[in-house]
C-alpha cells in the first residue's frame, strides 16, 4: 500500500483557505502550523516549485514574530492559547526537521529550540510536563505530566539531531521505557500519533507493543459510516481533524487503506456545524490526510 496523494485536493485546498484568509494567513496556531510547514515542503518536494519552499520559510517567520517568545513558543494567537504545550513543540520541531532536509540552518533552530524548552518540560525519571506557563518558569495550573510526551520528544529530538541531542534523547527514552509496556491510549488522536510515532522506529520494543495495541482499539472505534469515534465508548462523537490524524498514523504504518479512504470521503461532506467547519486546523489536517508527504519516513 502506498500513502495517498491527492495533489490537486491539496492544491485547491490551499488556494480555498487563503482567498478566506484562514491559513496560511489567518491567526497563528502551533500545530496547525507545524502540519502545514511539513504539507508546504512536501509540495516542493513533489512539484520542484520553489514558491511552496518560500511559504514555509514565511511561516517559520510568522510564527517567531507572533509567538516566539524568549524560551519556546506559545499555543496560539489567539487569547485563550496561552501557554506551552510540549507535543506542540515536538511537532513544530519535527516541522523544522523536514524544513532543515532542504534548507540545513532549520536543524540548527531547532536544536536551539529543544535546548531551550527541554529542561523546563521533563522532570528527569517522572514524565514530561503537558502544558507550561507562557514564560516556562512553571507547570500551568491545574496540568501534569502528558501519556505521549515522552514519545513526542523522543521521535523529533532523534529526526533533527541525534548526535547533537543524544543527552536529550536518553532522557526520553527512560521515558519511555518506564511507561510504553502499560500504556493504553483511547483517544482517537493519541491513537493516531503513537502509530506515526511508531513507524520512524518499528523494531525498537515500544513501537512494535504500541501499533499492535493501537491498531487492535482503533478497530473497535471503526463506526461503518466512515469515521473513527472519539473514544471506545463514544460511538457517535467525531471531529474531522482527529480522524485525518488517525489516517496520518494508519497510512504511516501500512494499514487500513480502504478506511482511510472511507473517512476521506466521509469528512468531505461532513459538517459539525460549530466552529471546527472553518478551523484551520480542519482543512490542514485533511491535507496531509490526502498528501501526508514528508510525514510518511520513506517520502523524498
Amino acid at each position: 500500500m502506498t500513502a495517498c496523494n491527492d495533489l490537486r485536493y491539496v492544491v485547491d485546498k490551499l488556494g480555498w483557505m487563503r482567498a478566506e484568509s484562514i491559513w496560511p494567513n489567518g491567526r497563528r496556531y502551533l500545530w496547525t502550523d507545524a502540519f502545514g510547514v511539513i504539507l508546504l515542503a512536501s509540495l516542493y518536494a513533489a512539484s520542484e516549485e520553489r514558491k511552496y519552499l518560500d511559504e514555509a520559510e514565511r511561516v517559520v517567520g510568522e510564527v517567531d514574530r507572533v509567538l516566539g517568545r524568549s524560551r519556546g513558543i506559545r499555543i496560539g494567537e489567539a487569547p485563550d492559547r496561552d501557554g506551552q504545550y510540549f507535543h506542540y513543540l515536538a511537532m513544530w520541531l519535527f516541522a523544522l526537521s523536514v524544513l532543515g532536509r532542504h534548507i540545513p540552518d532549520y536543524r540548527k533552530k531547532g536544536v536551539e529550540l529543544v535546548r531551550q524548552i527541554h529542561d523546563r518540560f521533563v522532570v528527569p525519571n517522572r514524565g514530561v510536563v503537558w502544558k507550561m506557563s507562557e514564560d516556562l518558569s512553571a507547570p500551568y495550573p491545574g496540568y501534569g505530566f502528558g501519556a505521549l510526551d515522552a514519545f513526542d520528544g523522543y521521535v523529533s529530538y532523534r529526526l533533527l539531531d541525534e548526535s547533537t541531542l543524544s543527552a536529550e534523547i536518553a532522557d526520553m527514552r527512560r521515558l519511555i521505557d518506564r511507561s510504553a509496556p502499560d500504556l493504553l491510549i483511547t483517544q482517537d488522536l493519541g491513537l493516531g500519533m503513537m502509530l506515526w510515532m511508531s513507524h520512524f522506529f518499528p523494531q525498537e520494543d515500544w513501537a512494535r507493543v504500541q501499533k499492535a495495541r493501537c491498531l487492535g482499539l482503533l478497530d473497535r472505534m471503526w463506526m461503518e459510516d466512515g469515521y473513527f469515534c472519539r473514544e471506545p465508548s463514544m460511538h457517535d462523537v467525531k471531529f474531522a481533524f482527529t480522524n485525518y490524524g488517525v489516517s496520518v498514523g494508519l497510512q504511516a504504518t501500512e494499514a487500513m487503506p480502504e478506511r482511510v479512504a472511507m473517512l476521506n470521503a466521509f469528512f468531505e461532506a461532513y459538517r459539525s456545524g460549530d466552529e471546527y467547519d472553518r478551523e484551520a486546523i480542519t482543512h490542514i489536517m485533511a491535507c496531509s490526510s490526502h498528501f501526508p508527504g514528508y510525514l510518511v519516513r520513506t517520502f523524498g
